[in-house]
């Protein structure tokens, strides 16, 4: 029974991985964004929603402000510093590092104004009751499972059936092509970022309720997406999320056979066996020796 309740655990992990690994390729798959402040939309989106709820607010009213800051934050981001790095021909390298430093900037000012401990929001969906022998399931799992599934389903939806959905999957290839079809590919990377910073919402919130966000969750956030980015491979959406559901669920179960303190460690033996053995991963093209 211990591996049925680790395996439920790892889904409801694997979950939050991968919305927010979806969100993270998204990004770079449109854009070729390296966006490692990622995890710093997902900080102040948790840290939205726990605030708002502190307050008093009614909880649906505190994940609109929690979706608004983080699309703001993505969006804030591609306009005032991705832009104008590339306005300027910037490298790969300048994009990281002014990234790296709004993350660094955003851990700082919610430690100063919130401390450096984890917080979290109570809430009735963790209150976990015995389905069969052994085995208890929180409310929170099925919350976690329907709210991706709707997501992934209406963001699927909206990249194969609107002109600005092809548009974003066309972006990263031929800028020049979507001017001539009257797509703007300025206003299409302001649009992945809102999308790909959305995504990492019921994630932040989830984790808030579930196990705590304190100000360095940003920085496994950043490591997981990316990991289940190059697991799933570039550029592929499902392969981002499917990574992201598999290194939760394996990060889960592997306490059966090692220490707790190895759990997260095994994501990246995965990663690098993916780097060293399927360079393309899951999903993305073949790459040739």
């Amino acid at each position: 029974m211990l591996f049925l309740q680790l395996l439920a655990s790892g889904i409801q992990t694997g979950i939050l991985y991968a919305l927010t690994a979806a969100g993270f390729a998204l990004i770079f798959g449109a854009t070729k964004i390296f966006h490692v402040a990622h995890g710093a939309t997902f900080v102040i989106a948790g840290y939205a929603f726990y605030e708002c709820i502190q307050l008093g607010m009614w909880w649906p009213w505190a994940t609109l402000v929690s979706f608004v800051m983080a699309i703001l934050a993505g969006i804030l981001m591609a306009v005032f510093i991705y832009r104008p790095i590339q306005r300027s021909e910037g490298s790969f390298f300048t994009v990281f590092v002014a990234a790296f430093g709004v993350s660094i900037a955003v851990q700082s000012l919610i430690q100063y104004f919130f401390g450096r401990g984890s917080v979290t929001v109570s809430s009735s969906l963790t209150m976990a009751s015995e389905v069969i022998e052994g085995l208890y399931l929180a409310p929170i799992l099925a919350v976690a499972i329907g709210v991706s599934i709707v997501l992934f389903g209406l963001v699927v939806l909206f990249l194969e059936k609107k002109n600005a959905g092809l548009g974003l999957r066309a972006l990263s290839e031929n800028p020049g092509l979507l001017e001539a079809f009257g797509l703007n590919a300025k206003n299409l990377t302001v649009l992945a970022f809102v999308i790909g910073s959305a995504l990492v919402v019921p994630a932040a919130i989830l984790t808030s309720i579930s196990i705590g966000i304190q100000p360095s969750s940003g920085s496994k956030v950043m490591l997981i997406s990316l990991a289940a980015t190059i697991v799933g491979g570039i550029g592929s959406l499902k392969g981002a999320a499917l990574a992201g559901l598999f290194l939760g669920i394996i990060e889960n179960l592997v306490i059966t056979v090692v220490d707790t303190q190895w759990s997260e460690a095994v994501s990246f033996f995965i990663l690098f066996a993916f780097i060293m053995f399927r360079p393309s991963g899951l999903f993305g093209a073949s790459v040739k020796r």
